[in-house]
């Protein structure tokens, strides 16, 4: 009875394992993939989309949460609006960058500061989805049972300070992107999850203020 027992849950654990495991794409899949990602964000001007932030910290026992509002108009417009824990947004607009903590304001100049600009273009396009390109990212592909993953190392060393590795996650039948894992050198990371998303729906200009 007990060796009945034994087998009944390792075998419970293997469906498991192998329901939640990620496979590497094949080369015609790849290609499908990209093809399909690339048509779709041709077609995307805008996003508007509530959000879930967690961040995992290794000195932390919880992943920190907020919540909060994105709103992005291709090709240079992206707000990030944390509504909670407490108020703080980031609004990236041509080439600056305005940061509003809590009422608190400060500006940076995007043209003169190349470093930046990377990564205002990083976000823009991890986002939108429109990141495969493999002069500036080394890329390996998966797939699980729901979504289509793509894993991605920065070549460039001075994005690599600050970002090791940028999972994009793709849900099943989408094209777009549902969820981005940033993680950092420390092996820290910041996952958002985007919900109730709506593409290319008229945004007010007067949204992209901070």
């Amino acid at each position: 009875m007990k060796k009945f027992y034994a087998l009944l849950v390792w075998c419970v654990m293997s469906i498991a394992i192998s329901y939640a495991q990620e496979v590497p794409m094949t080369k015609l899949q790849i290609e499908t993939f990209n093809k399909e990602v690339s048509n779709k964000n041709k077609e995307i001007k805008t996003i508007d989309t509530d959000f879930i932030q967690y961040k995992n910290i290794s000195f932390m026992s919880k992943e920190i949460e907020s919540k909060g509002k994105m709103l992005l108009s291709i090709p240079n417009k992206l707000l990030w609006k944390y509504n909670s824990p407490i108020a703080y947004s980031v609004l990236f607009n041509n080439q600056k960058i305005s940061i509003n903590d809590q009422g608190k304001k400060n500006n940076i100049d995007l043209g003169n500061n190349k470093k930046f600009a990377k990564i205002n273009n990083l976000i823009v396009s991890s986002v939108s989805g429109q990141m495969f390109d493999e002069k500036e990212f080394s890329i390996r592909y998966f797939m699980d049972k729901k979504r289509r993953i793509a894993k991605m190392k920065p070549i460039n060393k001075e994005i690599s300070q600050y970002i090791s590795e940028i999972v994009l996650y793709f849900d099943e039948g989408q094209n777009t992107v549902s969820e981005v894992k940033l993680i950092e050198p420390s092996a820290d990371y910041t996952r958002i999850v985007f919900v109730n998303k709506k593409l290319n729906t008229k945004i007010d200009e007067k949204s992209f203020s901070n």
